[in-house]
Protein backbone atom coordinates (compact mmCIF):
# COMPACT_ATOMS: atom_id res chain seq x y z
CA UNK A 1 0.00 0.00 0.00
CA UNK A 2 1.14 3.55 -0.69
CA UNK A 3 0.42 6.69 1.28
CA UNK A 4 -2.09 9.12 -0.21
CA UNK A 5 0.73 11.64 -0.74
CA UNK A 6 2.40 9.24 -3.17
CA UNK A 7 -0.70 8.69 -5.30
CA UNK A 8 -2.87 11.56 -6.47
CA UNK A 9 -6.35 10.85 -5.14
CA UNK A 10 -9.46 12.77 -6.08
CA UNK A 11 -11.83 12.13 -3.15
CA UNK A 12 -14.90 12.73 -5.31
CA UNK A 13 -14.04 9.92 -7.74
CA UNK A 14 -11.89 7.57 -5.64
CA UNK A 15 -13.29 4.17 -4.73
CA UNK A 16 -13.13 3.30 -1.02
CA UNK A 17 -11.91 -0.28 -0.70
CA UNK A 18 -12.09 -0.40 3.11
CA UNK A 19 -12.71 1.89 6.03
CA UNK A 20 -11.34 1.26 9.51
CA UNK A 21 -12.31 3.19 12.61
CA UNK A 22 -9.54 4.24 14.99
CA UNK A 23 -10.38 5.57 18.46
CA UNK A 24 -8.38 6.56 21.50
CA UNK A 25 -10.19 7.56 24.66
CA UNK A 26 -9.62 10.19 27.32
CA UNK A 27 -11.60 9.77 30.53
CA UNK A 28 -11.89 12.42 33.23
CA UNK A 29 -12.72 10.95 36.65
CA UNK A 30 -13.74 13.20 39.53
CA UNK A 31 -12.29 11.71 42.71
CA UNK A 32 -14.54 11.56 45.79
CA UNK A 33 -12.04 12.88 48.30
CA UNK A 34 -13.38 14.78 51.30
CA UNK A 35 -11.63 18.00 50.24
CA UNK A 36 -10.46 19.51 46.96
CA UNK A 37 -7.17 18.90 45.18
CA UNK A 38 -5.13 21.83 46.47
CA UNK A 39 -7.15 23.20 49.37
CA UNK A 40 -9.13 21.96 52.38
CA UNK A 41 -12.47 23.34 51.16
CA UNK A 42 -15.12 20.56 50.77
CA UNK A 43 -15.18 18.66 47.49
CA UNK A 44 -18.34 18.79 45.32
CA UNK A 45 -17.69 15.18 44.16
CA UNK A 46 -17.92 13.88 47.74
CA UNK A 47 -21.42 12.48 48.49
CA UNK A 48 -21.76 14.74 51.54
CA UNK A 49 -21.64 17.84 49.31
CA UNK A 50 -23.63 16.92 46.20
CA UNK A 51 -26.40 19.47 46.67
CA UNK A 52 -24.61 22.52 47.99
CA UNK A 53 -25.79 25.92 46.74
CA UNK A 54 -23.71 27.45 43.89
CA UNK A 55 -20.45 29.15 44.84
CA UNK A 56 -20.43 27.93 48.44
CA UNK A 57 -17.56 25.41 48.14
CA UNK A 58 -14.96 28.12 47.59
CA UNK A 59 -12.07 29.77 49.37
CA UNK A 60 -9.14 32.03 48.41
CA UNK A 61 -7.31 29.17 46.66
CA UNK A 62 -10.33 28.22 44.53
CA UNK A 63 -10.99 31.88 43.68
CA UNK A 64 -7.29 32.52 42.94
CA UNK A 65 -7.03 35.46 45.31
CA UNK A 66 -3.58 37.08 45.60
CA UNK A 67 -1.26 35.27 47.98
CA UNK A 68 -3.30 32.03 48.12
CA UNK A 69 -1.06 28.98 47.72
CA UNK A 70 -1.96 25.36 46.86
CA UNK A 71 -1.24 22.33 49.07
CA UNK A 72 -1.42 18.83 47.54
CA UNK A 73 -4.19 16.40 48.64
CA UNK A 74 -2.48 13.11 49.61
CA UNK A 75 -5.73 11.10 49.39
CA UNK A 76 -6.24 12.16 45.78
CA UNK A 77 -2.73 10.98 44.89
CA UNK A 78 -3.36 7.62 46.58
CA UNK A 79 -6.71 7.15 44.82
CA UNK A 80 -5.00 7.87 41.50
CA UNK A 81 -2.28 5.34 42.28
CA UNK A 82 -4.97 2.71 43.00
CA UNK A 83 -6.62 3.33 39.62
CA UNK A 84 -3.24 3.17 37.92
CA UNK A 85 -2.40 -0.15 39.59
CA UNK A 86 -5.83 -1.54 38.62
CA UNK A 87 -5.08 -0.62 34.99
CA UNK A 88 -1.69 -2.31 35.06
CA UNK A 89 0.22 0.99 35.03
CA UNK A 90 3.69 1.75 36.24
CA UNK A 91 3.60 4.20 39.15
CA UNK A 92 6.15 6.95 38.69
CA UNK A 93 8.53 7.26 41.63
CA UNK A 94 8.98 10.92 40.70
CA UNK A 95 6.30 13.08 39.10
CA UNK A 96 5.65 16.79 39.15
CA UNK A 97 2.98 19.45 38.67
CA UNK A 98 2.69 21.78 35.70
CA UNK A 99 0.69 24.84 34.78
CA UNK A 100 -1.56 24.45 31.73
CA UNK A 101 -2.31 27.99 30.62
CA UNK A 102 -5.57 28.97 28.97
CA UNK A 103 -8.37 31.41 29.66
CA UNK A 104 -11.97 30.44 30.32
CA UNK A 105 -14.54 32.15 32.59
CA UNK A 106 -14.80 29.15 34.94
CA UNK A 107 -11.02 28.99 35.46
CA UNK A 108 -10.25 31.82 37.92
CA UNK A 109 -6.44 31.45 37.89
CA UNK A 110 -6.20 31.56 34.10
CA UNK A 111 -4.34 28.24 34.29
CA UNK A 112 -5.00 24.68 35.44
CA UNK A 113 -2.61 22.76 37.67
CA UNK A 114 -1.99 19.47 35.87
CA UNK A 115 0.79 17.02 35.01
CA UNK A 116 2.47 17.23 31.62
CA UNK A 117 5.68 15.33 30.91
CA UNK A 118 5.95 13.37 34.18
CA UNK A 119 2.52 11.85 34.96
CA UNK A 120 1.83 9.82 38.09
CA UNK A 121 0.81 6.64 36.20
CA UNK A 122 1.99 5.43 32.80
CA UNK A 123 2.38 2.44 30.46
CA UNK A 124 -0.57 0.30 31.53
CA UNK A 125 -2.62 -2.41 29.89
CA UNK A 126 -6.06 -3.85 30.57
CA UNK A 127 -7.97 -6.64 28.85
CA UNK A 128 -11.67 -6.30 28.07
CA UNK A 129 -14.24 -8.66 26.52
CA UNK A 130 -14.98 -7.47 22.99
CA UNK A 131 -18.00 -7.54 20.70
CA UNK A 132 -16.28 -9.85 18.21
CA UNK A 133 -15.64 -12.44 20.94
CA UNK A 134 -12.68 -13.10 23.19
CA UNK A 135 -10.68 -10.32 24.79
CA UNK A 136 -8.62 -7.39 23.59
CA UNK A 137 -5.73 -5.62 25.30
CA UNK A 138 -6.13 -1.87 25.55
CA UNK A 139 -3.01 0.15 26.18
CA UNK A 140 -3.03 2.87 28.83
CA UNK A 141 -0.63 5.62 27.84
CA UNK A 142 -0.93 7.60 31.05
CA UNK A 143 -3.15 8.61 33.96
CA UNK A 144 -2.35 12.02 35.35
CA UNK A 145 -3.82 14.05 38.15
CA UNK A 146 -5.10 17.59 37.83
CA UNK A 147 -7.85 19.92 39.10
CA UNK A 148 -11.29 20.34 37.56
CA UNK A 149 -12.69 23.65 36.37
CA UNK A 150 -15.92 25.33 37.45
CA UNK A 151 -19.14 25.19 35.46
CA UNK A 152 -20.95 27.65 33.23
CA UNK A 153 -24.75 27.66 33.24
CA UNK A 154 -27.41 29.47 31.26
CA UNK A 155 -30.44 29.08 33.51
CA UNK A 156 -31.72 31.21 36.36
CA UNK A 157 -33.26 29.61 39.48
CA UNK A 158 -36.52 27.95 38.53
CA UNK A 159 -35.21 26.91 35.13
CA UNK A 160 -35.65 30.29 33.43
CA UNK A 161 -33.35 30.93 30.47
CA UNK A 162 -30.55 33.47 30.86
CA UNK A 163 -28.84 34.97 27.83
CA UNK A 164 -25.49 35.33 29.57
CA UNK A 165 -23.28 32.84 31.38
CA UNK A 166 -23.53 32.08 35.10
CA UNK A 167 -20.35 30.84 36.80
CA UNK A 168 -20.47 28.24 39.59
CA UNK A 169 -17.08 27.50 41.15
CA UNK A 170 -18.21 24.62 43.39
CA UNK A 171 -16.59 22.11 41.03
CA UNK A 172 -13.41 24.16 40.55
CA UNK A 173 -10.45 22.47 42.20
CA UNK A 174 -12.05 19.02 42.39
CA UNK A 175 -9.38 16.28 42.04
CA UNK A 176 -9.57 15.04 38.46
CA UNK A 177 -7.80 11.94 37.18
CA UNK A 178 -7.40 11.85 33.40
CA UNK A 179 -6.87 8.38 31.92
CA UNK A 180 -5.57 8.32 28.34
CA UNK A 181 -5.75 5.11 26.31
CA UNK A 182 -3.81 4.17 23.22
CA UNK A 183 -5.85 4.37 19.98
CA UNK A 184 -6.57 0.62 20.20
CA UNK A 185 -10.32 0.65 19.52
CA UNK A 186 -11.86 -0.10 16.14
CA UNK A 187 -15.56 -0.25 17.04
CA UNK A 188 -17.87 1.86 19.19
CA UNK A 189 -19.16 -1.12 21.19
CA UNK A 190 -15.66 -1.92 22.48
CA UNK A 191 -15.13 1.71 23.52
CA UNK A 192 -18.36 1.56 25.54
CA UNK A 193 -17.33 -1.78 27.08
CA UNK A 194 -14.03 -0.27 28.21
CA UNK A 195 -15.80 2.80 29.60
CA UNK A 196 -18.24 0.60 31.53
CA UNK A 197 -15.42 -1.57 32.88
CA UNK A 198 -13.42 1.49 33.95
CA UNK A 199 -16.46 2.91 35.75
CA UNK A 200 -16.93 -0.43 37.54
CA UNK A 201 -13.26 -0.52 38.51
CA UNK A 202 -13.31 3.02 39.89
CA UNK A 203 -16.52 2.46 41.85
CA UNK A 204 -15.14 -0.83 43.17
CA UNK A 205 -11.99 0.94 44.33
CA UNK A 206 -14.17 3.53 46.06
CA UNK A 207 -12.46 6.46 44.33
CA UNK A 208 -15.63 7.88 42.76
CA UNK A 209 -19.38 7.38 42.91
CA UNK A 210 -19.37 7.38 39.10
CA UNK A 211 -22.70 9.22 38.77
CA UNK A 212 -22.67 10.18 35.11
CA UNK A 213 -25.38 12.85 35.40
CA UNK A 214 -23.23 14.71 37.93
CA UNK A 215 -20.19 14.63 35.65
CA UNK A 216 -18.21 12.26 37.86
CA UNK A 217 -16.95 10.59 34.68
CA UNK A 218 -16.68 12.36 31.33
CA UNK A 219 -15.52 10.68 28.14
CA UNK A 220 -13.68 12.29 25.23
CA UNK A 221 -13.04 9.97 22.27
CA UNK A 222 -10.41 10.91 19.68
CA UNK A 223 -11.73 9.57 16.39
CA UNK A 224 -10.51 9.23 12.84
CA UNK A 225 -10.94 6.88 9.88
CA UNK A 226 -8.27 4.92 8.01
CA UNK A 227 -9.39 4.53 4.39
CA UNK A 228 -7.91 2.34 1.69
CA UNK A 229 -8.86 4.00 -1.57
CA UNK A 230 -8.28 3.39 -5.24
CA UNK A 231 -8.07 6.25 -7.74
CA UNK A 232 -9.39 5.67 -11.28
CA UNK A 233 -6.50 4.74 -13.55
CA UNK A 234 -3.99 4.51 -10.69
CA UNK A 235 -1.84 1.44 -10.26
CA UNK A 236 -2.41 0.45 -6.66
CA UNK A 237 -4.25 1.76 -3.65
CA UNK A 238 -3.59 4.61 -1.25
CA UNK A 239 -4.06 4.95 2.51
CA UNK A 240 -6.00 8.02 3.59
CA UNK A 241 -6.27 9.11 7.22
CA UNK A 242 -8.97 11.60 8.07
CA UNK A 243 -8.18 14.39 10.60
CA UNK A 244 -8.61 13.44 14.26
CA UNK A 245 -11.72 14.79 15.95
CA UNK A 246 -12.04 14.99 19.73
CA UNK A 247 -15.63 14.92 20.99
CA UNK A 248 -15.76 16.69 24.36
CA UNK A 249 -17.47 15.98 27.68
CA UNK A 250 -19.73 12.99 26.96
CA UNK A 251 -21.42 11.91 30.18
CA UNK A 252 -23.38 8.83 29.10
CA UNK A 253 -22.53 5.56 27.39
CA UNK A 254 -25.32 6.24 24.89
CA UNK A 255 -23.73 9.56 23.90
CA UNK A 256 -20.27 7.94 23.68
CA UNK A 257 -21.51 5.26 21.28
CA UNK A 258 -23.61 7.71 19.28
CA UNK A 259 -20.81 10.23 18.83
CA UNK A 260 -18.34 7.62 17.58
CA UNK A 261 -20.81 6.08 15.16
CA UNK A 262 -21.85 9.49 13.83
CA UNK A 263 -18.23 10.60 13.34
CA UNK A 264 -17.32 7.39 11.53
CA UNK A 265 -19.81 8.34 8.81
CA UNK A 266 -19.40 12.13 8.88
CA UNK A 267 -15.62 12.01 8.45
CA UNK A 268 -15.88 9.95 5.27
CA UNK A 269 -18.45 12.37 3.88
CA UNK A 270 -16.24 15.35 4.80
CA UNK A 271 -13.23 13.77 3.09
CA UNK A 272 -15.31 13.25 -0.03
CA UNK A 273 -16.23 16.94 0.00
CA UNK A 274 -12.97 18.59 1.09
CA UNK A 275 -10.15 16.10 0.65
CA UNK A 276 -8.76 17.09 4.09
CA UNK A 277 -6.46 14.49 5.62
CA UNK A 278 -4.55 14.16 8.87
CA UNK A 279 -1.79 16.71 9.32
CA UNK A 280 -0.47 19.50 11.51
CA UNK A 281 -3.23 21.88 12.57
CA UNK A 282 -6.00 19.63 11.26
CA UNK A 283 -7.31 18.36 14.62
CA UNK A 284 -10.62 19.77 15.79
CA UNK A 285 -12.93 19.64 18.79
CA UNK A 286 -16.63 18.90 18.48
CA UNK A 287 -19.54 18.70 20.91
CA UNK A 288 -22.42 16.23 21.01
CA UNK A 289 -26.01 17.29 20.37
CA UNK A 290 -28.01 14.79 22.44
CA UNK A 291 -31.29 15.90 20.86
CA UNK A 292 -30.38 15.72 17.17
CA UNK A 293 -27.80 12.94 17.73
CA UNK A 294 -24.97 14.65 15.87
CA UNK A 295 -21.63 16.30 16.58
CA UNK A 296 -21.11 20.05 16.19
CA UNK A 297 -17.85 21.89 15.53
CA UNK A 298 -16.59 23.86 18.54
CA UNK A 299 -13.04 24.91 17.69
CA UNK A 300 -9.80 23.87 16.08
CA UNK A 301 -7.84 21.70 18.53
CA UNK A 302 -4.89 23.22 20.36
CA UNK A 303 -1.54 21.46 20.40
CA UNK A 304 0.47 21.07 23.63
CA UNK A 305 2.64 24.13 22.92
CA UNK A 306 -0.50 26.31 22.78
CA UNK A 307 -0.98 25.73 26.51
CA UNK A 308 2.53 27.03 27.36
CA UNK A 309 3.16 24.32 29.97
CA UNK A 310 5.79 25.03 32.60
CA UNK A 311 6.55 23.49 36.03
CA UNK A 312 4.26 24.63 38.86
CA UNK A 313 6.52 26.68 41.16
CA UNK A 314 4.23 26.52 44.22
CA UNK A 315 4.09 22.72 44.62
CA UNK A 316 6.76 20.14 45.47
CA UNK A 317 7.10 17.04 43.22
CA UNK A 318 5.40 13.76 44.13
CA UNK A 319 7.95 11.25 45.41
CA UNK A 320 6.60 7.70 45.79
CA UNK A 321 8.63 5.47 48.11
CA UNK A 322 8.60 1.66 48.15
CA UNK A 323 6.73 1.69 51.45
CA UNK A 324 4.06 4.12 50.22
CA UNK A 325 3.52 2.15 47.01
CA UNK A 326 3.22 -1.12 48.95
CA UNK A 327 0.71 0.46 51.33
CA UNK A 328 -1.48 1.69 48.47
CA UNK A 329 -1.14 -1.59 46.52
CA UNK A 330 -2.48 -3.50 49.53
CA UNK A 331 -5.73 -1.53 49.30
CA UNK A 332 -6.51 -2.68 45.76
CA UNK A 333 -9.09 -5.49 46.01
CA UNK A 334 -9.87 -8.25 43.55
CA UNK A 335 -11.16 -6.33 40.54
CA UNK A 336 -14.56 -6.74 38.84
CA UNK A 337 -13.40 -8.68 35.74
CA UNK A 338 -11.41 -11.19 37.80
CA UNK A 339 -14.20 -11.47 40.37
CA UNK A 340 -16.82 -12.15 37.69
CA UNK A 341 -14.65 -14.87 36.18
CA UNK A 342 -14.24 -16.45 39.65
CA UNK A 343 -17.98 -16.40 40.34
CA UNK A 344 -18.64 -18.15 37.02
CA UNK A 345 -15.89 -20.74 37.53
CA UNK A 346 -16.32 -21.37 41.27
CA UNK A 347 -20.05 -21.00 41.78
CA UNK A 348 -21.40 -21.87 38.34
CA UNK A 349 -23.19 -18.53 37.99
CA UNK A 350 -24.10 -17.31 34.53
CA UNK A 351 -22.15 -14.38 33.06
CA UNK A 352 -25.14 -12.06 33.46
CA UNK A 353 -25.76 -13.11 37.09
CA UNK A 354 -22.07 -12.59 37.93
CA UNK A 355 -22.16 -9.19 36.23
CA UNK A 356 -25.22 -8.12 38.22
CA UNK A 357 -23.61 -9.09 41.52
CA UNK A 358 -20.27 -7.43 40.74
CA UNK A 359 -21.88 -4.19 39.52
CA UNK A 360 -21.90 -2.92 43.13
CA UNK A 361 -19.03 -3.38 45.58
CA UNK A 362 -21.37 -3.65 48.59
CA UNK A 363 -23.49 -6.26 46.78
CA UNK A 364 -20.30 -8.31 46.24
CA UNK A 365 -19.41 -8.09 49.91
CA UNK A 366 -22.94 -9.04 50.95
CA UNK A 367 -23.06 -11.95 48.47
CA UNK A 368 -19.81 -13.41 49.77
CA UNK A 369 -20.92 -13.03 53.39
CA UNK A 370 -24.15 -14.87 52.54
CA UNK A 371 -22.21 -17.67 50.84
CA UNK A 372 -19.94 -18.01 53.90
CA UNK A 373 -22.97 -18.06 56.22
CA UNK A 374 -24.66 -20.77 54.14
CA UNK A 375 -21.53 -22.93 54.29
CA UNK A 376 -21.12 -22.36 58.04
CA UNK A 377 -24.76 -23.31 58.68
CA UNK A 378 -24.46 -26.47 56.61
CA UNK A 379 -27.21 -25.18 54.31
CA UNK A 380 -25.40 -26.35 51.15
CA UNK A 381 -23.49 -29.49 50.25
CA UNK A 382 -20.56 -27.65 48.66
CA UNK A 383 -19.13 -24.18 48.11
CA UNK A 384 -20.40 -24.27 44.53
CA UNK A 385 -23.93 -25.14 45.69
CA UNK A 386 -23.81 -22.38 48.30
CA UNK A 387 -22.64 -19.76 45.78
CA UNK A 388 -25.07 -20.80 43.07
CA UNK A 389 -28.10 -20.98 45.37
CA UNK A 390 -27.18 -17.70 47.07
CA UNK A 391 -26.78 -15.90 43.75
CA UNK A 392 -30.14 -17.14 42.48
CA UNK A 393 -31.91 -16.31 45.75
CA UNK A 394 -30.49 -12.78 45.88
CA UNK A 395 -31.09 -11.93 42.22
CA UNK A 396 -34.41 -13.70 41.67
CA UNK A 397 -36.25 -12.92 44.89
CA UNK A 398 -34.42 -10.68 47.36
CA UNK A 399 -33.68 -8.13 44.59
CA UNK A 400 -37.41 -7.73 43.97
CA UNK A 401 -37.96 -6.57 47.55
CA UNK A 402 -34.90 -4.29 47.35
CA UNK A 403 -36.18 -2.69 44.16
CA UNK A 404 -39.61 -2.15 45.68
CA UNK A 405 -37.99 -0.27 48.56
CA UNK A 406 -35.49 1.56 46.37
CA UNK A 407 -32.39 0.24 48.15
CA UNK A 408 -29.39 -1.92 47.29
CA UNK A 409 -29.48 -5.62 48.20
CA UNK A 410 -27.01 -5.12 51.04
CA UNK A 411 -29.14 -2.35 52.55
CA UNK A 412 -32.45 -4.26 52.52
CA UNK A 413 -32.11 -5.46 56.11
CA UNK A 414 -31.70 -9.23 55.72
CA UNK A 415 -28.66 -10.54 57.59
CA UNK A 416 -26.46 -13.16 55.87
CA UNK A 417 -27.50 -15.63 58.62
CA UNK A 418 -31.14 -15.16 57.60
CA UNK A 419 -30.30 -15.83 53.95
CA UNK A 420 -28.48 -18.98 55.12
CA UNK A 421 -31.58 -19.93 57.14
CA UNK A 422 -33.74 -19.71 54.03
CA UNK A 423 -31.23 -21.97 52.24
CA UNK A 424 -31.39 -24.48 55.06
CA UNK A 425 -35.20 -24.63 54.92
CA UNK A 426 -35.13 -25.15 51.14
CA UNK A 427 -32.34 -27.73 51.32
CA UNK A 428 -34.29 -29.72 53.92
CA UNK A 429 -37.48 -29.48 51.87
CA UNK A 430 -39.20 -27.65 54.74
CA UNK A 431 -40.51 -24.92 52.42
CA UNK A 432 -41.31 -24.93 48.75
CA UNK A 433 -39.87 -22.48 46.18
CA UNK A 434 -43.14 -20.52 46.11
CA UNK A 435 -42.82 -19.89 49.87
CA UNK A 436 -39.52 -17.97 49.59
CA UNK A 437 -41.04 -14.66 48.51
CA UNK A 438 -43.63 -14.40 51.33
CA UNK A 439 -41.01 -15.63 53.81
CA UNK A 440 -38.68 -12.77 52.86
CA UNK A 441 -41.57 -10.35 53.26
CA UNK A 442 -42.23 -11.77 56.73
CA UNK A 443 -38.58 -11.48 57.72
CA UNK A 444 -38.48 -7.85 56.61
CA UNK A 445 -41.57 -7.13 58.72
CA UNK A 446 -40.05 -8.78 61.80
CA UNK A 447 -36.50 -7.53 62.24
CA UNK A 448 -33.96 -10.16 63.30
CA UNK A 449 -36.43 -13.06 63.31
CA UNK A 450 -35.43 -16.66 62.56
CA UNK A 451 -36.58 -17.84 59.11
CA UNK A 452 -37.96 -21.11 60.53
CA UNK A 453 -40.17 -19.38 63.12
CA UNK A 454 -41.49 -16.89 60.54
CA UNK A 455 -42.19 -19.71 58.06
CA UNK A 456 -44.17 -21.57 60.74
CA UNK A 457 -46.04 -18.43 61.76
CA UNK A 458 -47.03 -17.72 58.14
CA UNK A 459 -48.04 -21.33 57.48
CA UNK A 460 -45.36 -21.80 54.84
CA UNK A 461 -43.86 -25.03 56.20
CA UNK A 462 -44.36 -28.01 53.91
CA UNK A 463 -47.03 -30.52 55.01
CA UNK A 464 -45.52 -33.96 55.71
CA UNK A 465 -48.86 -35.79 56.11
CA UNK A 466 -48.76 -38.58 53.49
CA UNK A 467 -52.50 -39.19 53.80
CA UNK A 468 -53.32 -35.54 53.14
CA UNK A 469 -50.82 -35.40 50.26
CA UNK A 470 -52.41 -38.48 48.60
CA UNK A 471 -55.87 -36.93 49.00
CA UNK A 472 -54.75 -33.75 47.23
CA UNK A 473 -53.07 -35.77 44.47
CA UNK A 474 -56.20 -37.90 43.94
CA UNK A 475 -58.35 -34.77 43.68
CA UNK A 476 -55.92 -33.13 41.23
CA UNK A 477 -55.82 -36.25 39.02
CA UNK A 478 -59.62 -36.46 38.97
CA UNK A 479 -59.85 -32.79 37.96
CA UNK A 480 -57.25 -33.17 35.19
CA UNK A 481 -58.13 -36.47 33.54
CA UNK A 482 -56.62 -35.62 30.15
CA UNK A 483 -53.28 -34.66 31.71
CA UNK A 484 -53.36 -37.82 33.83
CA UNK A 485 -53.83 -39.97 30.73
CA UNK A 486 -50.91 -38.21 29.03
CA UNK A 487 -48.66 -38.95 32.01
CA UNK A 488 -49.81 -42.59 32.00
CA UNK A 489 -48.72 -42.82 28.35
CA UNK A 490 -45.33 -41.27 29.09
CA UNK A 491 -45.97 -37.65 28.08
CA UNK A 492 -44.26 -36.14 31.10
CA UNK A 493 -44.76 -32.51 30.08
CA UNK A 494 -48.39 -32.87 31.17
CA UNK A 495 -47.46 -33.55 34.80
CA UNK A 496 -47.04 -29.82 35.41
CA UNK A 497 -50.80 -29.24 35.25
CA UNK A 498 -51.41 -31.84 37.95
CA UNK A 499 -48.58 -30.51 40.13
CA UNK A 500 -50.04 -27.00 39.82
CA UNK A 501 -53.45 -28.27 40.87
CA UNK A 502 -51.98 -29.97 43.96
CA UNK A 503 -50.13 -26.78 44.90
CA UNK A 504 -53.36 -24.82 44.61
CA UNK A 505 -55.29 -27.29 46.74
CA UNK A 506 -52.57 -27.32 49.41
CA UNK A 507 -52.01 -23.59 49.41
CA UNK A 508 -48.38 -24.21 48.48
CA UNK A 509 -47.70 -26.19 51.66
CA UNK A 510 -46.25 -29.25 49.95
CA UNK A 511 -42.86 -29.87 48.41
CA UNK A 512 -42.93 -30.04 44.61
CA UNK A 513 -40.54 -32.99 44.56
CA UNK A 514 -42.80 -34.99 46.89
CA UNK A 515 -45.84 -34.07 44.75
CA UNK A 516 -44.10 -35.30 41.57
CA UNK A 517 -43.18 -38.59 43.22
CA UNK A 518 -46.71 -39.15 44.54
CA UNK A 519 -48.27 -38.44 41.11
CA UNK A 520 -45.89 -40.84 39.36
CA UNK A 521 -46.59 -43.58 41.92
CA UNK A 522 -50.29 -43.31 41.28
CA UNK A 523 -50.16 -42.96 37.47
CA UNK A 524 -47.14 -45.11 36.54
CA UNK A 525 -46.81 -47.45 39.50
Amino acid sequence: MSESTAISVDPKTAKILSARLKVGLEIHIELATRTKMFTRVPNAACPAHYDEAPNTLIDPVVCALPGALPVMNRSAVEMSMMVGLALGCQIARHSKWDRKNYYYPDLPKGYQISQYDLPLCHDGRVEIPVAAGGVRAIGIIRAHLEEDTGKLGHELPGGHHYAGSLVDLNRAGTPLLEVVTAPDFDCADDVVTFAEELRNICRFLGVTEGIMQKGHMRFEPNINMILEVEAPGAAGAATVKTPIVEVKNLNSFRALKGAIEFESKRQIEEWRETGRTMGRGMKSTRGWDDVNLRTLLQREKEDAHDYRYFPEPDLVPVEVSDAWLAEVSARVPELPLARRARYVATYGLSEIDALNIVSERETCRYFEECVAAARAAGAAKSEKDAGYATGKLLLNTVAKHANERGVELSALGLAPAQIAGIHALREAGAIGPQAVDPLIGGLLAETGAEPKSVAEKLGLVVVRDEGQLNAWVDAAIAANEAAANDVRSGKMAAIGRIVGAVMKLSGGKVDAKSVNEAILRKLQG
